[in-house]
């Protein structure tokens, strides 16, 4: 009977540990939800420093031009943050209901386990309590065959009365992280609740803007002749642009190879010097000609790549491993138009291009380098402003839209360095600023470059 009671025991303390490792698996998962629950915060967090932003965009937009294109492209631009928004807190109630639905099964479990831990306990005690006395503990040891089993019988009365404290202690423990579970069950509850609510709020104003986007659209569709030939002019500008920083490139590796021609025009000159003095001229060649009129410059064989020095390879290497790192051309900005073909945002059917991307901002907002490098051109864009172009290494920076510039032609910059001051556009009713980015005479997607722009 008693080597029965205490391999039951055994499979109870079996029980208990195979418990506790449920309980600590539990946890590992909880803590990896809490992880994809900090990643929608902050996602949460940067969409609504963009509203804000446009926010304040809008308020700067005049009272007679409310049905501008920079109006139209700034409620467009909301409605998008704030449909990601709403997308965001959904995917937060989605998580939250995972959680809450395992907190439910934990609270199961805990109180199925604190069941048995005490239906197990109380078999302690009225076995304790029948065995209590001394007498029946002293016979049932004095029993044994020999003093082994004696022993052994002595040593299970020991482990037996520290394990039936340590059960008392599992069912506080048990206990506790019950009433823990219920606590968190009703937080989450709550804060399921409170993002119900946001969500409610987020969508009534999604439908308030989409009723302003639509009435302003009403109005610039009423003068869509007007418009589309002031886009039609845009355009053109918008190709001239592209062209002249086109030209601007093609002029820079030109400069580049001429250089590296004439480094190795100086080279084979000095080499040859060199030659000549070592040799006797009667003996060795009597055929002399002092002249370097022999001596070619070597050919680039092909004049689209710069060739770079080290220090310029160097750079360009550092400048391709920090793809999605790069800061922003601007402190605080939304992107307003994206890289390549798109639709006009008022006129269905026009198609706008673009080698960059276009950063919406505020008033006064100053522009920035997104690495180092050297300036290599300040130019008037076609587009109205000036634009400058900064090499790091085989690629080329390229900021369009500027008014004051404050660097200079040759000037090396350090990323972040301020190089200008974004142009407001009073045609459009928007600032905003060109960002390109090229590798030789290829166009890449800037928003690919920069840090958290996806």
């Amino acid at each position: 009977m008693t080597l029965f009671k205490f391999k039951r025991n055994s499979q109870l303390l079996f029980c208990i540990l195979l418990f506790l490792f449920t309980l600590q698996g539990a946890a590992q998962n909880q803590k990896n939800n809490k992880v994809s629950k900090k990643e929608l915060e902050n996602k949460k967090k940067k969409i609504n420093e963009e509203i804000n932003e446009i926010n304040n965009m809008l308020s700067e937009t005049k009272a007679h031009k409310k049905s501008s294109i920079g109006a139209l492209v700034n409620i467009s631009m909301k409605l998008e943050k704030r449909q990601d928004l709403i997308n965001v807190i959904l995917a937060e109630i989605k998580e939250l209901n995972k959680e809450i639905a395992g907190n439910e099964n934990e609270e199961a479990q805990l109180k199925k386990s604190l069941e048995k831990l005490k239906t197990e306990y109380a078999r302690m005690i009225v076995f304790a309590q029948r065995n209590q006395d001394a007498y029946s503990t002293l016979m049932f040891i004095f029993a044994a065959e020999n003093f082994t089993q004696a022993y052994a019988r002595l040593k299970y009365m020991q482990q037996y009365s520290e394990f039936r404290k340590k059960q008392a202690t599992e069912i506080i423990t048990t206990q506790t992280q019950l009433i823990a579970k219920i606590n968190e069950l009703k937080m989450h509850r709550e804060e399921k609740n409170n993002l119900l609510g946001i969500e409610e709020k987020e969508k009534k104003t999604l439908n308030k803007e989409k009723a302003q986007k639509e009435e302003i659209l009403t109005e610039l569709q009423q003068k869509e002749k007007g418009l589309k030939a002031e886009l039609q002019k845009r355009k053109q500008a918008a190709i001239q642009l592209q062209l002249a920083i086109k030209n601007l490139i093609e002029e820079e590796i030109r400069r580049k190879a001429e250089e590296a021609n004439r480094a190795e025009l100086a080279k084979l000159l000095a080499a040859k010097k060199k030659e000549d003095k070592s040799k006797d001229d009667k003996k060795n060649n009597p055929k002399k000609d002092n002249n370097t009129a022999n001596v070619k410059p070597a050919k680039n064989e092909n004049a689209t790549v710069p060739v770079l020095t080290e220090e310029a390879e160097a750079l360009s290497e550092d400048f391709s491993n920090n793809r999605g790192k790069l800061p922003w051309p601007v402190v605080k900005g939304v992107i307003c138009e994206t890289y390549g073909e798109h639709e006009h945002p008022a006129i269905k059917g026009f198609m706008m291009f673009n080698n960059g991307i276009e950063i919406c901002v505020s008033k006064g907002t100053q522009a920035r380098a997104v690495f180092d490098g050297e300036v290599t051109s300040i130019a008037v864009s076609p587009t109205g402003g000036k634009l400058i172009i900064i090499r790091h290494g085989e690629y080329l920076s390229v900021y369009c839209n500027l008014g004051d510039v404050l660097v200079s032609t040759g000037q090396k910059v350090k990323v972040k360095q301020v190089i200008g001051t974004v142009m407001y556009n009073e045609d459009e009713d928007k600032t905003a600023i060109n960002l390109q980015i090229w590798k030789g005479q290829k166009t890449m997607d800037p928003s690919g470059w920069l840090f958290n722009a996806k």
